[in-house]
Parts: C-alpha cells; structure tokens; sequence
C-alpha cells in the first residue's frame, strides 16, 4: 500500500515539475534536442525582467522616431523603447528571409544554372538566379549544343511584371541595388543594359559564329512552363556558390538581388511576388505577425512594416536552431567585415557585435547579438525619421555595451 502511495505521489510530481524542467532547459539551452523541438515549436517563453539603468539609457538616448528592444541572454526582455510600433525594417529583414532559407537547405548546397537537351536538336538553358553566373558561364554550357541543320534552344525566363517586388520605387529600379530579380541573370542583372534580350542576342552571336550552316531558332520561354523538360536530359550545369557563401553576401554585404533570388527558389516562388510564406513561417515559430507587413525579402520595399520586438524575438528564437552558428556567421561584425567593417574598428567593441544593418531614405535599423563577458544580448534598433541619425543608434550601441549589469 505504501510502495502504490509512494508511486502515485511521485507521478504527481513529475507532473507538476516537468513543465518547470522544460522550461529550464529551454531557457538555458541544455538540449540540442530540445532546443531544435522548441525552435519548430508554435509558441515561445515570454519573459521580462526590470532593469532601471537599462530603461534609463534608452529613454535618454531615443526619441518618438525610434523603436528598441533588448533581450538578455536567457530570452528575458529587459529594456524596450516604442517596440510595438510597425517600422520600415529595411535589409533588416534579411534577418527573416536568409533563416528561412537556412531552414529549407543544407548551408553547403548549390544551385545550378543547367543546358537540358531533347532529342537530337532541341535545347533548353534554365537559371536558379546565380548572383555570380556571367557570360562565360553561359557559353560553357551553350558549347554542349551539337552541329545539326536545325537547332532549337529555348531559354526560360519569368515574366517581366515579376522583376520587383512591391513597393520598389522608380528611382530603385534605376541602381545596381534595385535590379530586377530574374532566374538568368548576368551577373546579378547589375547593368540594365544586359537583360534577357541582350543574352538572346549574344547566344544568337555565338552560335551564328560556331554553326554558320544551321538554322537557329531561339525563344524565350515563361519560367512558369517548365513542363517542357520532364523528358529531357542535362548536359552540363554551373553551380553556383554555396548558400552559406550566398546567405552571407545578402547578410554581411546586404546584396538584394542575392536574398529575393534566395528566397524565391527556397519558397518556390519564382513565378509570383507574394512573400506569405515568409510570413507564415514566422507565425509557426510562434511570433506574432499580425500587424507586420512584409512584401520582399530584401528589406528594400517601402511597404515592409515590422516591430523591434518582432526582430528581437525572433533573433532570440533563432539561437534554439541547429543552423544557428551558420546563421550567425553570415552576419556583418562589427570593426571587422561587411557594412560594419569600419565601425568601433580598434576599440572594445571590435568583433563584439555580429548584426545587420538597414538603410534606407528615412529609415536606419541595426539589429543582431552583442557580446558582453561572452554571453549574447539581443538588439534591435530602428528609426524612421525625415531627420535619420545613425550616430544616435552607435552610440546607443557602445553604451549598452559599456552598461553595468542589469539593477
């Protein structure tokens, strides 16, 4: 009788403790296992702590035009300023789209850009939007196609009213920053003077040169038809470099062109500009996005409305991912490489804080991890403002970093 009490009485405890033990787990990262479980999981601990000298430095340091969150190694939040406000994000949003790329593919895979052939003299040359492809490329893989009579090279492409997401403005369009996102592009479409008519024209060059007796028919093809393969066979294929070397372009050096081509072949998306996936796969981690906006995968959309705790939250979220150590190596660090390479180069905070920024007309963001006695806090910082002042933002950043413990 007492042996069945004294099991009934430990089964009511473990009941009643396991909850509290996950929960430490989780919060302290005891677990791969359990932290990948609670990385997928819907849901995520909400904690807060007071920290007066933290709230103090913010409320001294910011205005209305700025929203901030910070959250402390242990995923408590510890300090906010305006962090409910939806902002413009700009490449801060990289954050969200490059982690959903890293959760989709294996960091050292490879796209590839392909020649497929079908009977004796049809061709087909499709591109995943290799940032890198170039000409050369191109005339590696065309150097396949065979000596006959006739020969049909159909090249696929997307349709044109999907080269920019919404809310890229005109002016955009006009810069190597903004240029259209397409599955074969030259050299990440950087001159708008080598579009897809310019790649027809010179493949028609190369191969009036090489078959001078063939009759050569190229087309143009809709990405969207690419059913015309399923019986044909790759000859050759380039590969692009591998998405941690990618990841890191559009992190560290903050490429659009590199995240939309990302995103789009992680979310099969080539074929529309709709970026719900996105967004519903951060719903699925558990952070609410109801009122966010997101309507690229780049950041340089005007119509991109996100919060500083949603960045926040998620950074913190994504220390639980087994792709975390790549997902944080792709980012800028600050005094040493990529758009923060040369700020606090040579002071304590050189190598400290691996982060992203955001820059837009009117619009500054900087978010990521920074290190104090080797534990990560979490930071977000946005402004919108007619009157930006990035300088505010860094030195925020340094006093943060020189602040004494949480009291």
């Amino acid at each position: 009788m007492k042996r069945k009490i004294f099991t009934f009485v430990y089964i009511i405890a473990a009941i009643f403790t396991f909850p509290f033990l996950i929960r430490y787990l989780i919060i302290n990262q005891k677990s791969k296992l359990i932290n990948n479980i609670y990385f997928s999981y819907p849901g995520i601990i909400r904690n807060k702590k007071k920290c007066l000298n933290y709230d103090e430095l913010l409320n001294k340091s910011l205005d209305k035009t700025f929203s901030a969150s910070i959250i402390n190694e242990n995923g408590s939040v510890i300090s906010s300023y305006n962090e409910d406000i939806p902002r413009i994000p700009a490449s801060n949003l990289k954050l969200f789209s490059t982690a959903y790329v890293l959760n989709k593919y294996k960091s050292s895979m490879n796209f590839k850009t392909s020649l497929y052939r079908e009977g004796v003299n049809k061709y087909y040359l499709i591109g995943k939007g290799d940032p890198d492809l170039n000409f050369s490329d191109i005339y590696k893989l065309i150097s396949n196609i065979n000596d006959t009579k006739i020969i049909n090279l159909n090249i696929f492409e997307i349709d044109s009213k999907y080269y920019w997401p919404k809310g890229w403005t005109d002016i955009d369009k006009q810069f190597d920053y903004g240029a259209p996102v397409t599955s074969l592009a030259l050299n990440s479409n950087e001159s708008k003077y080598k579009n897809i008519e310019f790649l027809k024209k010179s493949i028609q060059k190369y191969m009036y040169d090489k078959f001078p007796n063939s009759r050569i028919n190229i087309k143009i093809l809709d990405n969207s038809e690419k059913f015309y393969i399923s019986s044909s066979t790759v000859l050759d294929s380039i590969e692009s470099n591998p998405i941690l070397s990618l990841i890191t372009l559009a992190n560290s050096e903050s490429h659009n062109f590199t995240a939309e081509s990302l995103f789009k072949n992680a979310s099969n998306t080539w074929n529309d500009n709709k970026y719900i996936k996105l967004k519903k796969w951060l719903k699925n981690r558990g952070l609410n996005v109801e009122n966010s906006t997101i309507e690229d995968a780049s950041g340089l959309s005007r119509n991109n409305r996100v919060t500083t705790k949603l960045i926040s939250q998620f950074l913190n979220k994504m220390k639980y991912s087994k792709e975390f150590t790549v997902y944080q190596s792709s980012l800028s660090i600050i005094g040493v490489r990529g758009t923060l390479a040369n700020r606090f180069k040579n002071s304590e905070l050189q190598g400290k804080f691996f982060g992203k920024t955001g820059t837009l007309s009117n619009v500054f963001a900087l978010s990521g991890y920074l290190y104090k006695n080797n534990k990560p806090l979490i930071i977000s910082i946005i402004q919108n403002s007619d009157d930006i002042d990035r300088a505010r933002t860094y030195n925020l950043l340094k006093n943060i970093y020189k602040l004494e413990a949480c009291i």
